[in-house]
């Protein structure tokens, strides 16, 4: 009998054995039922917290270089006190190294500045975000316009007064109507508007990118911050040369800075992916305490059905003794009960994959994107065939050295 022949006997004696014994084979999955529904709930939030975080840090962009003063992150208190005392970015060293700087799309420096409210005559919207750019920033910053047109070079360095808001902003000041050319109020400053943002939704989930209003970044120093620290922002366009412009664009700033050779840099270059590697590190953790607690569950499932297999090969010796003495070979008593095992957890895992997609619908009504993948039944499955297999073997061994002549003495 070849291969083929015997599994697909050994997979019909494992399901006759499973039918006849149903009560028994359904109480022996329920600890795997419980492991593999933690399995499924457990990858299907992972996903869901991936596909989240992405979402939410898209709009830097990944091919997009931000200069600031600190890093994005800062991994001890004593770093922490020396990045402090790091100079400020001036908007001539932003210009300097927008002059300089070559092989990218854009280059656009930025100051942010929070006001109390942004007004137009009876009408107010709460604290807002103001950005102070050039028109770079259309191309750094990722932002689409929805209506009107974003500012041009002679608008930027004449430091004119207009502004392009945010889908928020427009919605609340200007209900049912254009507010191109109207006149809102940044605090004691007017601006006309000349170009609304598409929406952008939030960042983080948290911050609104639709509650901000861009300026020319004269404007904001003299009506707003005389002495601001800039964030320069380099757009690639290309992601393959993102290392090359990331050395060059290190190399003007440390000579813009007049940093001696062996100095550390007193600026940071962040990027998105950054932010990727820190969540990477968090994800991990959770994903570590997540599956051990699965890993208990799928234990115990599994030496459920180890004890359960134990009892299936005493049951069945002289069954084993009169095949083997028929000339079964080892490896198709071993084949049968590892399948009968595979089976017993498969069928847990089904069981398990329908109370995970009932538990994700039900989750759905608060985490609308929430949904069981193709990818995470296939895992599931996996896990049980795989947690099956393993509890099985030592039963199955067990069973294939059989001696027939023994196993045939057995009442």
């Amino acid at each position: 009998m070849n291969f083929a022949a015997e599994l697909q006997e050994g997979a019909r004696i494992a399901w006759d054995a499973i039918r006849a014994n149903k009560l028994r084979s359904g109480l022996t999955t329920f600890g795997v039922v419980i492991g593999i529904v933690t399995v499924s709930l457990m990858a299907t939030a992972l996903e869901e917290l991936d596909r989240a975080f992405h979402e939410a840090i898209s709009f830097l962009g990944t091919d997009v270089l931000y200069i600031d003063q600190r890093e994005w992150f800062i991994e001890s208190d004593q770093k922490w006190e020396a990045v402090q005392k790091r100079p400020k970015i001036t908007l001539r060293q932003a210009r300097a190294l927008e002059r300089d700087l070559g092989m990218v799309l854009g280059v656009a420096p930025t100051v942010m500045h929070m006001v109390d409210s942004v007004r137009r005559g009876p009408r107010s919207s709460s604290s807002a975000t103001v950005i102070g750019t050039t028109e770079q920033f259309l191309v750094t910053g990722g932002s689409t316009l929805a209506a009107g047109r974003f500012m041009t070079k002679a608008e930027a360095d004449g430091n004119r007064d207009i502004c392009v808001i945010g889908a928020e902003i427009a919605e609340q000041l200007f209900p049912g109507e254009s507010p191109l050319g109207q006149v809102i109020r940044l605090g004691e400053q007017s601006h006309t508007v000349i170009g609304v943002f598409a929406k952008r939704g939030t960042a983080f989930g948290q911050v609104s990118l639709d509650n901000q209003v861009v300026i020319p970044i004269g404007k904001m120093i003299r009506g707003y911050l005389s002495d601001p620290n800039c964030s320069i922002q380099i757009k690639i366009g290309d992601p393959a040369n993102i290392v090359t412009a990331r050395e060059e664009a290190r190399g003007l700033m440390r000579k813009i800075r007049r940093l001696a050779p062996g100095r550390p840099d007193d600026f940071a270059i962040n990027q998105q992916e950054q932010l990727l590697g820190q969540f990477g590190k968090v994800t991990a953790i959770i994903a570590t305490c997540g599956f051990f607690i699965t890993g208990l569950s799928l234990f115990v499932g599994g030496i459920g059905i180890m004890n359960i297999m134990f009892v299936s090969v005493a049951e069945r010796t002289r069954e084993i003794g009169l095949r083997k003495a028929l000339g079964a070979r080892r490896r198709t008593i071993l084949l049968q009960f590892l399948l009968e095992a595979a089976g017993i957890c498969l069928f847990g895992g089904v069981i398990a994959i329908g109370f995970a997609a009932a538990a994700i619908a039900f989750a759905r009504r608060f985490v609308p994107a929430a949904s069981l993948s193709l990818s995470v039944v296939i895992l599931a499955l996996a896990v049980a065939v795989i947690t099956g297999v393993v509890s099985g073997f030592l039963p199955a061994w067990r069973a294939s050295r059989l001696s027939p002549v023994e196993a045939l003495r057995q009442e």
